[in-house]
């Protein structure tokens, strides 16, 4: 007998869910009316400590729907064989001013949302996606960092600056990733906008320089297999792989690199700043004994190198089943936070990217510790008192990752709801599965293809996480996004 589709409203769960986490799913009344005084007039950017660099062959590439663009590129091989990077991120505080109505509905919120049916963003899309977004063909105030590349991906200096630039393409990670990977035709604007085609391929350069580095250190490199739903109609038909690709590693360890260099661009200037770590896994043991399961031995105490050492060799070995591994060791290890790294205190180390500074600063459209990091930076640059106390820095960091645990639960529960709409027609069916949660509440596993998850609540007790198993599909609920397993 076929499986009864029902379908859903993804919209309304959508909002229900950003409510019953205590976001605000809509603008304030002040807000709009706010709004409606902004005006990119104002912004003089022929000021003497703004440098123009329109003249560059700036470009970005990101998601192929993204309308909030936040970074631009740009490179130049030195004669000594360094590469000269460029990183352009957009100056959001040009427009949204410090404890303005605007500033504190996204301190509040501290993040946009984003779900299967629509996107919460955090700052009004007239400016998100128009005023600061760093759109083609637009003249847009950034907040530039430079890097010197070496030939071995060392950066031993840095600069930041406010600059005035111009986005010449904006590039989308699946077809330069196709272009780069598998030498597929190149997309439309890198033959039609000259030298851009040695421009991203020099950026491709620079980034493969960085990530070289970022390993030798002990940086961990995971893979993760994610998914986007299929909607037609308005029903939500399938679910489709976003794989990992060149653009997007390309793209990431530049957003790295950018991060580590406005870190010390603080420290350095002797001044506090919130920054973004994740601390020293307290579940090693689990850690170690997926390991053992491999025939690998890490140490009893918890060691970046080694654990990356074990995660390159198993990519090697069985790059297939690689993204299953990644899921169950960063479960183990666990999220990443906001903490405040004051002046002249030594900082805490971030173990995933085997670095002691990082600070999120390359989206400040869509996260709110990138804007008040870009305040802490621009203040530095004018020669003006830090625009926030500690305290006052202790607050917003605690607040952060408050609602940025309320946006996981936003976008898992979204997920759960699309995906359960998917697999409802396959209830019955069995599947691969790898384990990815055991605690007092539930046993949570997750199937390979499609990547769903869902709860095993027949079982349960021979498994644990990391474990590869068979799991029957026993029901699916659209209505709350409820995925049940029995382990076969």
């Amino acid at each position: 007998m076929q499986n009864r589709v029902k379908k859903v409203d993804l919209d309304e769960r959508a909002r229900n869910a950003m409510i019953e986490n205590g976001f605000e799913a809509r603008f304030p009344r002040g807000v709009v009316d706010e709004i409606r005084l902004l005006s990119l007039d104002a912004i003089d950017p022929t000021t003497s400590h703004i440098t123009d660099l329109r003249n560059l062959l700036w470009s970005s590439i990101d998601n192929r729907t993204s309308r909030d663009l936040d970074q631009v590129e740009y490179v130049e091989e030195m004669p000594n064989g360094d590469i000269r990077v460029l990183i352009g991120i957009a100056d959001v505080d040009s427009l949204v001013g410090k404890d303005s109505t605007i500033d504190r509905h996204a301190a509040r919120n501290t993040v946009t949302v984003y779900t299967e049916s629509e996107i919460f963003p955090m700052l009004p899309e007239e400016i998100s996606t128009d005023f600061t977004s760093l759109n083609p063909g637009r003249d847009r105030l950034a907040v530039v960092v430079e890097l010197m590349v070496t030939k071995d991906g060392d950066v031993p200096g840095n600069k930041v600056f406010r600059a005035l630039i111009h986005n010449h393409a904006k590039l989308n990670y699946e077809e330069i990733g196709d272009w780069l990977d598998q030498n597929e035709k190149a997309p439309d604007e890198l033959v039609e906008i000259p030298d851009l085609q040695d421009q991203v391929r020099l950026q491709h350069e620079a980034a493969r320089r960085l990530q070289k580095f970022r390993k030798e250190k002990g940086a961990l490199q995971f893979e993760s297999i994610e998914s986007s739903a299929v909607v037609v109609d308005g029903e939500v038909r399938d679910l489709e792989y976003i794989r990992p690709n060149s653009a997007r590693k390309l793209i990431e360890n530049f957003m790295i690199a950018a991060n580590v260099e406005t870190a010390e661009f603080l420290e350095l200037n002797g001044r506090s700043s919130i920054r973004r770590v994740v601390k020293t896994p307290e579940r090693w043991a689990g850690i170690r004994k997926i390991a053992a399961e491999y025939g690998s031995d890490l140490p009893e105490l918890p060691h970046a190198r080694s654990l990356a050492e074990f995660l390159d060799a198993r990519r090697a070995e069985d790059a297939d089943h690689f993204p299953d591994l990644s899921l169950a060791i960063v479960k183990l290890i666990g999220s990443g936070e906001y903490v405040v790294k004051k002046a002249n205190v030594v900082a805490v180390s971030h173990f995933g990217l085997a670095i002691r500074d990082y600070a999120h600063s390359t989206a400040p459209n869509r996260r709110y510790p990138d804007l008040v990091v870009q305040r802490l930076v621009k203040a530095v640059l004018a020669n003006e008192p830090p625009p926030y106390s500690d305290d006052e820095l202790e607050n917003i960091a605690e607040r952060c990752n408050q609602m940025e645990r309320a946006a996981r639960k936003v976008e898992r529960k979204m997920r759960k709801i699309v995906a359960a709409s998917v697999m409802q027609r396959r209830v019955g069916e069995t599947f691969d599965a790898i384990v990815t949660g055991a605690s007092d509440k539930g046993t949570y596993a997750r199937i390979l293809k499609p990547p769903v998850d869902g709860r095993i609540v027949r079982g349960e007790r021979a498994v644990d996480v990391g474990d590869k198993i068979r799991v029957r599909l026993l029901s699916a609920n659209p209505y709350n996004g409820f995925i049940d397993f029995a382990v076969k």
